[in-house]
């Protein structure tokens, strides 16, 4: 997995190539294939560049196409906007450029004023790192999960805990939009020490963390709904929110709320009287 970094670039064109059917890519499927996928021959006839130039980029032998290339095979890769963004973000204008540019501090520092919120709210909340470690957390969202602990990483949790995945009912759905974002957050910095580490720990331990990886979804974790099964309360659906910390690139507070007067918002305030020792 982390060859990927001698290039970055190639992996993800093949990996994406071959996750378009001929059929969705409105093109007769002929011959004996190898994998459902496109062709390079075959993507390069429908971006309109020669199949020796297609051939050179995923092999790592052009590493600067232009953007309107780049444009094209995004199209007939049939990539979203998040995609894009990561495709863009694997070629620099020089080499060594762009990485040097996304490069970020190993240790995440946490500002005060940011901690002191986490501990205000009512609501399960905490702060997450660059790559899912938690950095703070508070009593109600340890009440929620024990596992919401300083120190804790969240990837590491989903795929190795059996109780964390017994607590995610769509837990095959649940891993992919994680392994998604991871790829978000790290970009082309394949490198960083921290990544390593983590990605290396999962890659060994989980077939489904490489099967995941092995895809290049890339998807930037959002706002949105999930349902968990408590072993207490039983099954909760509540919103996530994430919102960026102020002068803290990549940190994100994570709250978790219910719909006002519902019986998730009974049951979480029973959660949280329930486990008196969460605090």
């Amino acid at each position: 997995m982390l060859s990927e970094t001698k290039n970055a670039l190639g992996a993800y064109l093949r990996a994406r190539r071959e996750l378009v059917t001929p059929r969705q890519a409105g093109i007769p499927s002929t011959g004996v294939r190898r994998v459902p996928g496109l062709r390079r021959e075959e993507v390069a006839m429908l971006a309109g560049i020669s199949a020796d130039y297609y051939l050179r980029l995923e092999r790592g032998r052009d590493r600067h196409p232009s953007v309107q290339v780049l444009d094209s095979i995004a199209r007939v890769l049939q990539l979203d906007d998040d995609h894009v963004t990561h495709l863009l973000s694997l070629v620099a204008d020089e080499p060594g450029q762009h990485r040097l540019r996304r490069r970020r501090p190993h240790e995440e520092s946490l500002p005060a004023g940011a901690l002191g919120l986490v501990e205000a709210l009512v609501q399960p909340a905490f702060i997450e790192g660059r790559y899912f470690d938690i950095l703070a957390s508070n009593a109600p969202a340890r009440a929620l999960d024990p596992r919401l602990v300083e120190g804790g990483n969240q990837l590491r949790d989903l795929f190795l805990d059996p109780g964390v995945q017994a607590l995610h009912p769509d837990w095959e759905g649940a891993t992919a939009c994680l392994v998604a974002s991871l790829r978000h957050a790290v970009g082309s910095d394949l490198e960083d020490p921290r990544f390593i580490e983590l990605a290396g720990e999962l890659s060994s331990a989980s077939p489904r963390f490489r099967e995941l990886w092995r895809r290049h979804e890339v998807g930037a974790q959002r706002g949105a709904q999930i349902r968990l099964d408590h072993p207490l309360v039983g099954e909760l659906t509540l919103n996530r929110e994430r919102l960026a910390i102020s002068g803290a690139e990549g940190l994100m507070l994570v709250v978790y709320h219910p719909e006002a007067g519902s019986i998730n918002a009974d049951k979480l305030a029973l959660l949280a009287s329930a486990v008196p020792s969460a605090a």
